[in-house]
């Protein structure tokens, strides 16, 4: 098995980049409760190279990891000490429209040396994060994000180990240094910022000792810009329980597991290596199966493994209402190398693909390259609405809708498991349904960032 972080170095081309300095707005002192955005520096690759100059919450990558129970309040000052404007996205909560960090749509940016207070409650049980929405395509490349736990008050697995793994994939020069080509355009035309070094909860090496027949929950989280991890599990064997933060109705059987950007997985798994030897996560690309997490095997928790899980307690989503009825509206997504359209509207005008490109936008939905004056559906409270997509690009996209969770329409009308993010791979066709019942003004966009800052987004308004 190839390692993709080492592969990644002997591949960098030679004279790469270096970080630029990034200077540090004068603010008070941080309190307990606050979340601030800073530059930092961070151990990412091994001691042979340098540190890598980054940005985190409180200065790290992964940030601080908030564990709350279900139903508590979230109550953050976010301090913005970076050298542009933020916002604080949290990602799968079904919250309060004013709460939800998007930049002109539900708040206005937080300048650099301002703050913003955020406060909600958090609805649901399940594994969330937080990022910014602000020139998420870089501020996240740079390592801003952090994981959100909502524990189950109660009906909570039994594990020995409850783990939360950030995945994320870095592009670095042969310095360890990010590379600042944040808006290289042959990445925004492609699938986007894909890198060459992946970490754990920040490392590049992440390895936790187990021992054999333990049970551990692992909560899985693709935080890359681009990169789709198709993940294998050699040495351990249980179930997926929960999607995007949300409760299966019955475990299922875990195989291989696809994570695209900004999908979640819960797993139950038991160790089934045996002792003094390794189970892994694994991944595979062009290039073959690479190693992302490791667990060393060392000695027995038990004589054999534990029973089935029970599944995970519901959360409290409305059910669809009857679909027939549902109103439905349809979304085309468009552009891209190799795409099918010649040009869009984009500013209230039509353009062409290449003055398109030179105005930083290269994707659209239905025929539009900009984020539009006019809602994609305006809901009644408590609706049930159907959106049918079409994928009329030459790239998968990651389709995540804000505020809400949706279950995709499957060929004979069965509705699948809740969702907040939907992998649409190019030239198929999906259907998601959710009842708008979170009021407000919501996005919707490709959760590839170099394809959602490139003209991949729109919004609903639910009144």
């Amino acid at each position: 098995m190839t390692d993709v972080t080492r592969r990644g170095f002997n591949t960098l081309l030679a004279g790469g980049l270096t970080a630029a300095a990034l200077p540090t707005p004068i603010l008070a002192a941080p309190s307990a409760v606050d979340l601030t955005a800073e530059p930092g520096m961070a151990r990412l690759v091994p001691d042979d190279f340098p540190e890598t100059a980054v940005w985190g919450y409180g200065g790290t990558v992964p940030g601080p990891t908030i564990r709350v129970r279900q139903g508590e309040t979230i109550s953050r000052r976010f301090l913005n000490r970076l050298p542009q404007p933020s916002t604080v996205h949290w990602h799968g909560v079904r919250i309060d429209n004013a709460m939800d960090g998007v930049p002109d749509l539900t708040q206005s940016p937080v300048a650099s040396g301002e703050a913003f207070h955020y406060d909600f409650r958090a609805p649901d049980a399940g594994t969330y994060w937080y990022h910014p929405h602000n020139r998420s395509w870089e501020q996240m490349a740079r390592g801003l994000s952090g994981a959100l736990i909502v524990e189950e008050p109660e009906g909570a697995p039994e594990v020995d180990l409850d783990e939360v793994l950030l995945i994320d994939d870095w592009r670095l020069t042969d310095t360890a240094q990010i590379a600042q080509d944040f808006d290289n355009m042959h990445d925004w035309a492609h699938l986007g910022r894909v890198g060459n070094w992946i970490t754990v909860n920040g490392s590049g090496r992440w390895r936790k000792a187990v021992e054999r027949n333990a049970r551990l929950r692992l909560r899985l989280v693709n935080t890359a810009n681009a990169r789709i991890f198709e993940l294998n599990t050699p040495g351990l064997e249980g179930w997926v329980v929960a999607l995007d933060g949300m409760p299966l109705e019955t475990p299922r059987p875990l195989g291989g597991l696809v994570l695209a950007p900004a999908q979640r997985a819960d797993l139950i798994v038991d160790v089934v290596a045996e002792d003094s030897s390794e189970a892994l996560l694994t991944s595979r690309d062009r290039d073959g199966e690479y190693k992302i997490a490791t667990f060393v095997v060392e000695g027995e928790s038990r004589p054999e493994r534990m029973s089935s899980p029970d599944p995970l307690p519901a959360n409290p989503v409305a059910a669809l209402g009857r679909l027939d009825d549902a109103r439905k509206v349809d979304l085309t997504m468009e552009g891209g190398a190799m795409g099918g359209m010649r040009g869009a509207m984009m500013g209230g005008r039509m353009m062409g693909m290449r003055e398109m490109a030179r105005a930083g936008k290269v994707w659209a939905f239905n025929g539009r390259a900009d984020m539009p004056a006019d809602p994609l559906v305006a809901a009644d409270r408590g609706e049930t609405i159907r959106i049918a997509m079409v994928n009329d690009t030459g790239w998968p996209h990651a389709m995540h809708l804000h505020g809400h969770h949706f279950r995709q329409i499957g060929a004979g009308g069965a509705p699948g498991p809740l969702r907040d993010t939907l992998l649409v791979e190019p030239g198929d066709t999906a259907e998601i349904a959710f009842v708008a019942d979170n009021p407000g003004d919501w996005l919707l966009h490709c959760h590839m960032l170099e394809h959602s800052a490139g003209g991949m987004m729109t919004w609903l308004r639910v009144t």
